[in-house]
């Protein structure tokens, strides 16, 4: 996978989700991993905002993201919370390679979807069945953006700890029904004394995929007991108007 946070998106996912943040998210997989005595692998673990809960609960995981910033502030993150900084490392989701097997890969809050071509994301399936320990699971959310308009455009503002001013414009730009993915522009600038210092533009896909696309997938790669729940409620099926759907799958 290509994607790559840069320094200013990067510097705003810190801003605006910090450590210890949670959209039921940090609550749900501590649940689903609980009395899991093995490691844990974290794929796109940003700045640690799942992570480091989830070490603080005693669960024995590690983390790599593709995106050099996102590690930085992890590890800042890590540092600050008295925690070891070399559980992370830097790959990407189609060339990660441990040593270790795991009894469970997580993917929370829709990551996965940043996986564009569908080679990538069956390169992810067999990577993580291969690294899986007999009976470990996958566990991912994915998102459909019930919301999405071409044209749509908002504006965000952040305050860095020295004062500066980031504002984020965010243009919905396009949708493809037929490659199933949506391109939005993200604009950041960071002002100082009413000058811009800073910008970058970024261009953001995400591919979707629909549930028996993704059963088809996941038995491909080698997994079978292939679960889906609606918002993080295990006991609720997914529905028209979910707005996370997780998909858990076991190695057997």
């Amino acid at each position: 996978m290509n994607w790559n946070y840069n320094s200013l998106s990067a510097e705003v996912y810190q801003l605006d989700k910090a450590i210890g943040t949670s959209f039921g998210d940090v609550e749900y997989y501590a649940q689903r991993l609980q009395g899991i005595n093995g490691k844990i692998l974290e794929a796109g673990v940003g700045t640690g905002r799942i992570l480091i809960p989830l070490l603080q609960q005693g669960l024995d995981v590690l983390g790599f993201d593709y995106s050099k910033q996102m590690l930085d502030y992890c590890q800042k993150n890590l540092a600050s919370q008295q925690l070891a900084q070399d559980c992370v490392q830097q790959f990407s989701f189609t060339d990660f390679d441990y040593n270790d097997v795991f009894d469970a890969i997580i993917v929370p809050t829709g990551t996965i979807l940043l996986l564009q071509h569908a080679q990538d994301f069956t390169e992810f399936l067999q990577r993580s069945y291969q690294h899986l320990a007999d009976q470990g699971r996958l566990i991912f959310d994915i998102f459909f953006q019930h919301n999405f308009q071409v044209g749509h455009t908002t504006t965000r503002t952040f305050h860095t700890e020295n004062n500066d001013l980031i504002t984020l414009q965010i243009t919905q730009s396009a949708i493809d029904y037929v490659q199933q993915t949506t391109t939005t522009h993200h604009r950041y600038e960071k002002w100082r004394d009413q000058q811009i210092i800073q910008s970058e533009f970024e261009i953001f896909s995400l591919h979707w995929y629909g549930i028996a696309e993704l059963k088809q997938l996941l038995s491909q790669a080698g997994f079978s007991d292939i679960q889906f729940c609606s918002d993080y409620d295990p006991q609720q099926a997914p529905h028209n108007d979910s707005e996370i759907i997780t998909v858990e799958a076991y190695k057997k």
